[in-house]
């Protein structure tokens, strides 16, 4: 029996994403027993990148940010990428779902630029967390407090910084995903 048995993971990305960021998480949640679905902001297959700007594989799409509901899932990886991140924060539907998902106090985890999602739905007020470092004044702007380590866990919020923090973000959701929904933080977001 793995850790997962049962749970359903939506992992949310688009065209631009890093591949490892979407890979890596998604292995790492399907080996202990989750089942996965990318859910994105159009239809068909999305083009991953490795290092922002080379073109590797595409997946496809499983469901539309605006046909699903925080009561799909039991948990959400962000992974990131520039490009990914920044289509994602401008797309309605994938802000109402990430909203939805923070005030039903499911676990999250989100790597790299995935943040930038966070602090458009404002999600980070009175949350620790850490990102790539080019968003980290984006987090403080937003009331969030911005730590430099592989891994940060904040009450259901599992951040990590780049793809060199894989392995650590891999085993910390895991875990947080195992332990389910968690109280919901004033501001929205799980606590």
């Amino acid at each position: 029996m793995g850790a997962l048995d049962g749970k359903r993971v939506a992992i949310l990305a688009t065209d631009g994403v890093e591949e490892v960021e979407l890979t890596q998480p998604r292995k790492a949640v399907e080996d202990a027993g989750a089942t996965t679905e990318i859910v994105s902001v159009s239809e068909g297959a999305i083009q991953s990148m490795n290092s922002d700007i080379t073109p590797s594989a595409t997946y496809p799409v499983d469901k539309l940010a605006s046909q699903v509901s925080a009561s799909d899932y039991d948990a959400v990886i962000m992974p990131g990428g520039t490009v990914n991140a920044d289509r994602l924060r401008m797309d309605q539907d994938v802000l109402t779902f990430v909203k939805d998902v923070f005030a039903a106090g499911k676990p999250v985890g989100v790597i790299c630029h995935g943040p930038w999602t966070l602090v458009e739905a404002d999600l980070v007020k009175g949350r620790t967390l850490t990102s790539f470092p080019s968003l980290r004044t984006d987090i403080r702007n937003a009331g969030g407090t911005v730590v430099d380590e592989e891994v940060v866990t904040d009450q259901g919020l599992v951040s990590s910084r780049n793809p060199g923090d894989l392995e650590a973000f891999c085993a910390k959701i895991v875990e947080e995903f195992a332990e389910g929904e968690h109280s919901v933080h004033p501001e929205g977001a799980t606590a």
